[in-house]
C-alpha cells in the first residue's frame, strides 16, 4: 500500500542519486561492505549512466518536460519487471505490444512507445514526428479537457492518442503506396519493360513490409479484445481508487481496533487470565470483520468490472485497422491480377513464337525435300534425262509441286490437330 501512495517526485531526483541507489541498497542488504571495491562500484554506476535515456514526462493537466531516467528508477516508480522495458527499446524497430500491469500500461506502436499510470504518460523521447505529435496532441487535448467532465479516464485518453496516431500513420503510408503503385501497374500491363518490373518489385516489397506491421497492430488489439482479464488491468484510475479506499478503510479498522483494547483496558478490574483472553477474543472479531469487509469489497468491485467502456474504444481502432489491412489485400490482389496478365501476355508471346518456329521448321523441311531432288541429278553420272534438256525442267517443276503440296499437307495437319489457328 505504501508503493502506491508513493508520489511521482521520484522523476526530479538527480540522476547520479538515482545511479547509486541500487548499490547502497545492495551493500545494506547484505551487511559485507568490502564485496564490491571502489572499482566494482565505478563500473555499476558507469553501467546505470549509460542506460540512462531521455524521457518526457506528461501529467494529467497537460504539463510536460523532460526527463534523463535510467531504467532502474522507471521500473521502481512503475512497478514494471525489467522484460517490459525491453519491449520500448529502440533496437526494436517495428515492436508492437499493449500490456496492462498493475500499476501502468505499457505502449509500444510504431514510434511511439511510453509507460502510462493512473496520473502521468512517461513517453520515450525522439525527434521522430510521431513522437513530437503524440506529445503535443496529449497536452492540447488535457488541457482542453482540464475542465470539462469526459467519460475517458486519463489513462484511456493517453492510450486512444497512441491507438489513433499508429493507425492514421498506417493509413497514411498505405495510400501513399497507392498513389505511387497504381500507375506503376497500370503502365506495366501495357508495356512490359524491365524498368517497370524493377519498379514493381520495389513496390511489393515495401507492400509486404507494411502488410506485417498492420496485421501486428490488428493482431494485438484483437488479442486484447479477446482477454477479459487483460482489459481490466488496464483500468488504472479505478484501482488506484480502491487501494486508497483500501487504505483508508485499513487505517480506520487499526484505529477502532485500538481504541477498543483501550476501553477494554479501563474498565472494570477482572481476572489476568480473564483480561487477557477477552482482549485477544475483540482483537480477534475485529480483524474478522475487517477481513471479511474487504473481501467483500473486492468482491464487489472484481465481479461488477465493467470493460465495455475499454472494448469499444478498442473495437473502434481494430475496425480500422482491419480496414487499412483490407485496403493493401486489395493492392496486393491488384499486383497478383497485373501478373496474371503479364504472364498471359509473355506465355501468348512464346506461343506465337513456337507457331512461327513450327511454320518454319516445316519449311525447312520441303525445301530440304527439293534440294535432295536437285542434288541427285547434279550429281556427275550419265543418265537419259540429261540427253533432252526439257525434261530436267519438268523434273523441277514436278518435285516442287510436290514440295509445295507436302507443306500445304502440314498446314492442314496442323489446324485439324488445333496447334494454331489459321
Amino acid at each position: 500500500m505504501a508503493e502506491s501512495r508513493a508520489p511521482s517526485v521520484i522523476f526530479d531526483i538527480p540522476e547520479s542519486a538515482a545511479s547509486l541507489n541500487p548499490v547502497r541498497f545492495h551493500s545494506d542488504r547484505h551487511g559485507n561492505h568490502n564485496v564490491h571495491g571502489p572499482s566494482f562500484s565505478g563500473f555499476k554506476k558507469r553501467g546505470h549512466n549509460l542506460g540512462s535515456r531521455s524521457w518526457i514526462k506528461i501529467d494529467q493537466t497537460g504539463n510536460s518536460k523532460v526527463l534523463e531516467l535510467d531504467k532502474f528508477t522507471v521500473m521502481r516508480h512503475c512497478s514494471l519487471p525489467s522484460r517490459d522495458l525491453r519491449l520500448l527499446d529502440p533496437m526494436f524497430i517495428y515492436s508492437y505490444t499493449i500490456l496492462g500491469r498493475e500499476k501502468a500500461i505499457v505502449i509500444s506502436l510504431e514510434q511511439i512507445r511510453c509507460i502510462i499510470t493512473a496520473d502521468e504518460v512517461i513517453l520515450m523521447n525522439s525527434l521522430d514526428g510521431s513522437v513530437l505529435q503524440y506529445k503535443s496532441e496529449l497536452c492540447r487535448r488535457l488541457q482542453t479537457s482540464k475542465d470539462q467532465p469526459d467519460e475517458l479516464p486519463f489513462e484511456f485518453k493517453a492510450l486512444e492518442l497512441a491507438l489513433e496516431l499508429t493507425c492514421t500513420s498506417l493509413d497514411t503510408q498505405v495510400k501513399e503506396l497507392e498513389m505511387e503503385i497504381y500507375p506503376v501497374l497500370d503502365e506495366l500491363a501495357s508495356s512490359i519493360s524491365t524498368l517497370n518490373l524493377e519498379r514493381v518489385r520495389r513496390f511489393k516489397g515495401h507492400l509486404l513490409a507494411l502488410t506485417q506491421r498492420v496485421q501486428k497492430v490488428c493482431d494485438e488489439i484483437e488479442h486484447l479484445m479477446d482477454d477479459d482479464g487483460d482489459m481490466a488491468e488496464m483500468y488504472l484510475t479505478e484501482k488506484k481508487e480502491r487501494r486508497e479506499v483500501l487504505a483508508r478503510s485499513d487505517l480506520y479498522d487499526q484505529i477502532s481496533t485500538s481504541q477498543n483494547v483501550r476501553v477494554v483496558s479501563n474498565s472494570a478490574p477482572v481476572s489476568p487470565v480473564g483480561s487477557c483472553s477477552g482482549v485477544r477474543k475483540l482483537q480477534r472479531a475485529f480483524s474478522s470483520i475487517s477481513s471479511s469487509k474487504h473481501g467483500s469489497f473486492l468482491s464487489s468491485s472484481s465481479g461488477g468490472e465493467n470493460i465495455d467502456q475499454l472494448e469499444m474504444l478498442l473495437e473502434a481502432y481494430f475496425i480500422v485497422t482491419d480496414n487499412t489491412l483490407n485496403k493493401l489485400l486489395s493492392l496486393k490482389e491488384y499486383i497478383d491480377d497485373t501478373e496474371d496478365l503479364i504472364n498471359i501476355k509473355l506465355g501468348n508471346v512464346q506461343n506465337q513464337l513456337i507457331q512461327f518456329e513450327l511454320l518454319l521448321t516445316a519449311a525447312t523441311f520441303v525445301a530440304t525435300v527439293f534440294a535432295v531432288v536437285t542434288a541427285v541429278y547434279g550429281m556427275n553420272f550419265e543418265d537419259s534425262t540429261f540427253d533432252n534438256p526439257s525434261t530436267f525442267y519438268w523434273v523441277l517443276i514436278i518435285t516442287g509441286g510436290f514440295c509445295g503440296m507436302l507443306y500445304f499437307a502440314f498446314l492442314i495437319y496442323f489446324r485439324h490437330k488445333k496447334v494454331f489457328p489459321l
